[in-house]
């Protein structure tokens, strides 16, 4: 099991109950392609240096989670498809983890 860390850039439009929804998703995904959640850390609303889909205002989420390598690529096919999510980017933080409790 490796440790990945993805960080999402979301729509400042989204509601708060959209924005649930979404990370429910994800973390749904991560789970049933045999990861495991770390963190879910939401780093609220802030500004963009440069507009994206002419917005300057964005929501970043920060997911910490382990798993096998091939959920990285299903996550991130999931991430491309969603409405919503502006940005992302998926980075291995470790090549082992310890068991998630």
């Amino acid at each position: 099991m490796r440790k990945f860390e993805t960080l999402l850039l979301l729509s400042p439009e989204l509601s708060a109950k959209d924005r649930d929804a979404l990370l429910e998703t994800l973390t749904g995904i991560i789970e049933r392609e045999g990861g495991a959640m770390v963190t879910v850390d939401q780093w609220g609303m802030r500004d963009l240096a440069y507009p994206v889909r002419k917005l300057m205002r964005g929501f970043y989420v920060r997911l910490e989670y382990t798993g096998p390598a091939p959920l990285v690529a299903e996550l991130e096919r999931n991430i491309r498809i969603t409405d919503g999510i502006f940005k992302f980017v998926s980075v291995k933080l470790a090549d082992t983890a310890e068991e998630v409790a």
